[in-house]
């Protein structure tokens, strides 16, 4: 039963960052010119737009593997959440869009649920960082860098 809850923690953090790493990061690397470009449409400035991609690539690795090794992985599921809103706000802006409909084809439609979808992974990354009851974020205020330990069996994992 221990290797079952070890993994099942394993996997929920697993599905949350599986968005961005590998996949993501990936992308990135191997597309790197057409991420610059994309990232130009929020930042005019190219090398701007290149350090951006950058700080996104680093934060999509590193923040991953904190959040998946459990180290200050609470500090790193906020940047992670604050990552995903900032990247719903510049980059899934629907309401720009001059096709937003709700029937029929609408790339405004399409963006509005990406739009909702970073969010909602935010949220899950906020869970993640002050946990699921009300004390969680004063638990978080005093000890960011504190691990949540999530592959620890004890019954009380939280500092």
């Amino acid at each position: 039963m221990a290797f079952l809850s070890i993994a099942a923690a394993l996997a929920a953090r697993a599905l949350l960052v599986m968005l961005f790493l590998p996949f993501s990061a990936l992308d990135k690397i191997l597309n790197f010119k057409q991420a610059v470009g994309q990232a130009a449409e929020a930042v005019p400035n190219r090398p701007a737009a290149s350090a951006l991609i950058f700080a996104g690539l680093g934060v999509e690795v590193f923040m991953s593997l904190a959040v998946l090794l459990g180290i200050a992985d609470r500090m790193a599921a906020l940047i992670l959440s604050a990552y995903c809103i900032v990247t719903a706000l510049l980059w899934k802006q629907f309401w720009k869009t001059p096709d937003f409909r709700l029937r029929g084809s609408s790339d405004g439609r399409e963006m509005f649920w990406d739009f909702l979808k970073n969010l909602a992974l935010g949220g899950g990354f906020l869970v993640l960082a002050f946990g699921a009851s009300a004390n969680g974020f004063e638990r978080f205020l005093a000890h960011p860098l504190a691990s949540s330990h999530p592959y620890s069996l004890s019954r009380r994992a939280d500092v």
